[in-house]
């Protein structure tokens, strides 16, 4: 395990919720910090731009009186997702914000920014960057970024093509910071899986959209809950960047899932234009992990069953791993 900073030291499990484009809210941050994970959303999600004022005042009230009504079960620190890709224009206005509320850990995609992480280390926070390689990962810590979240085949969203096992070996061969891994993460068992791989927390994400908090509709909540991980597409066609999509809502925009066409990467687009609009409000993202999930619950619930199961199996593995030979 890394030796890992005050926010995320003494988490009751380790795992960090992904933060879902359009889909991530309060209600959902707060219950999954009260629940004992990492809840996350990207600043995107507040629009207008002054909504994240509010959003962000109605967390932190959130947290402080749960805090106050649960002294010996605290919440756990919740974290801001910043795009800091160049079609973000709202950066700098989100970035004040952030600032004004101390946020305590901020989660940077598609790009590293040397003065992104240096404002966030001015209040007091902690930045964890997203990579798909090691190539981007050992960038990311160049440029002044704690820890990193390595994005593995099968994740939801924007992912990358790494097995986890050769993406967390190859970071791990030269960094001891906080590591989160996400890629097809949807039970305990797989929570305690990316720990013996050398990760030190589970980034979890599709899971989560299928829950009572989530502000996705309830046609996509039940096609997760109806799928598996063949019911997945990885593509770049939507965004400019390659990631998994839930192939019936990419039939019901009319387009053959086993035969989508390349995007051209200079067209991305993540401010939240119509096209970024389009792609994930009606083109559904989505992880491969989702064969275990059966039902839309309460996020409290979900992460309930994550506990039990990661508790579940630790018991198992500390069983012996081979028979023992008789005695002769």
């Amino acid at each position: 395990m890394a030796n890992l900073p005050g926010a995320l030291a003494h988490l009751p499990l380790p795992i960090i919720g992904a933060p879902l484009f359009i889909i991530s809210n309060p209600k959902l941050v707060i219950a999954q910090c009260c629940a004992g994970v990492v809840g996350s959303m990207p600043a995107l999600n507040a629009r207008p731009a002054s909504q994240l004022d509010e959003w962000l005042h109605e967390i932190t009230e959130g947290l402080a009186a749960w805090n106050r009504a649960h002294p010996g079960r605290p919440a756990a620190p919740f974290a801001i997702n910043q795009i800091v890709h160049k079609s973000n224009d709202r950066l700098e206005h989100d970035m004040e914000v952030c600032a004004r509320y101390k946020v305590p850990i901020v989660i940077t995609s598609l790009g590293a920014r040397t003065d992104v992480n240096e404002a966030v280390h001015a209040w007091g926070g902690v930045v964890l960057h997203d990579i798909i390689n090691d190539f981007f990962a050992r960038k990311a810590i160049d440029k002044g970024a704690d820890g990193l979240i390595a994005v593995a085949a099968g994740a939801g969203g924007h992912a990358g093509t790494k097995s986890p096992f050769a993406l967390v070996q190859e970071i791990r061969e030269w960094f001891d910071g906080p590591l989160a891994l996400s890629g097809s993460i949807a039970t305990g068992g797989g929570v305690l899986a990316a720990q013996a791989m050398g990760a030190d927390f589970a980034y979890i994400g599709s899971a989560f959209i299928a829950t009572e908090e989530a502000r996705a509709s309830d046609a996509y909540k039940q096609c997760i809950v109806d799928s598996n991980s063949d019911d997945i597409v990885y593509s770049s066609l939507f965004t400019g960047v390659h990631g998994n999509y839930l192939k019936p809502s990419v039939r019901a925009a009319g387009l053959d899932p086993d035969n989508l066409p390349e995007s051209d990467p200079s067209k991305m687009n993540f401010g939240g234009g119509d096209s970024a609009k389009k792609a994930w409000k009606d083109i559904w993202g989505c992880g491969q992990g989702i064969g275990a999930v059966k039902a839309v619950l309460p996020a409290a619930e979900l992460v309930a069953r994550l506990e039990r199961e990661y508790h579940e199996a630790r018991g198992r593995l500390s069983l012996p791993l081979v028979p023992a030979v008789a005695a002769q």
